[in-house]
């Protein structure tokens, strides 16, 4: 009990510090000192900086990667069952929806976002590196979903559509209403399940558009 309490108070520390400052400005003595460990729990837990910080990504991805693939398999297998071509809209929803409902998770799920787009912001350091590689066979089972649900579009024209959508995500999670700038009555909260099916409008909208 008392390991997996220290091992939780590093993560939480460096999650917070990391999304804060960033990966390389983060020292492993200030994670030390917030999560009120020595170095060399840091050490013996994680085996370093930055192997803590693929322990801080797993710790959200996991989980959230599972429910996507989980939901996506299910949408494929109700369709070959009954005869017909997945839907776009829904093969999308499987990997939309758990990601705006981390929105309800509340600060814990802030930082993780923050810390998923400095890694995004940062192409080529140590946090692009391992986020791509355990969001990659996530990724390349949508694109084959989707193929198979569009297949009139080309691969390469399907990529850059998918990779237009995931920015859009990536755009709403971190900013959504607290760095848009709002024309003077116009109301922009939405609650999760909305902002979902709001998304899935505008970017089935844009995948299924004639090429």
């Amino acid at each position: 009990m008392g390991q997996l309490d220290t091992k939780q108070r590093i993560l939480n520390a460096a999650e917070q510090l990391f999304a804060r400052q960033g990966y390389h400005a983060t020292s492993l003595r200030a994670i030390t000192a917030a999560a009120g460990v020595n170095l060399a729990a840091v050490n013996y837990h994680f085996g370093g900086k930055e192997g803590l910080l693929e322990a801080v990504f797993l710790r959200r991805l996991e989980p959230l990667n599972a429910s996507r693939l989980e939901q996506l398999e299910a949408v494929l297998s109700a369709a070959e069952q009954s005869g017909r071509i997945p839907e776009c809209r829904e093969i999308l929803r499987t990997f939309v929806a758990p990601t705006f409902r981390l929105r309800d998770l509340g600060a814990e799920a802030e930082n993780f976002v923050a810390l998923v787009g400095r890694a995004l912001a940062e192409p080529r350091g140590v946090p692009m590196s391992i986020f791509v590689r355990h969001m990659a066979p996530l990724l390349e089972r949508l694109h084959q979903a989707l193929a198979r649900s569009l297949p009139q579009l080309s691969r390469e024209t399907l990529f850059l559509r998918l990779h237009f959508l995931i920015g859009a995500l990536s755009h709403i999670m971190r900013c959504n209403e607290k760095c848009m700038m709002v024309p003077e009555g116009i109301e922009v909260d939405r609650k999760s399940e909305e902002l979902i099916e709001e998304f899935l409008d505008f970017t089935t909208a844009g995948l299924e558009a004639t090429p």
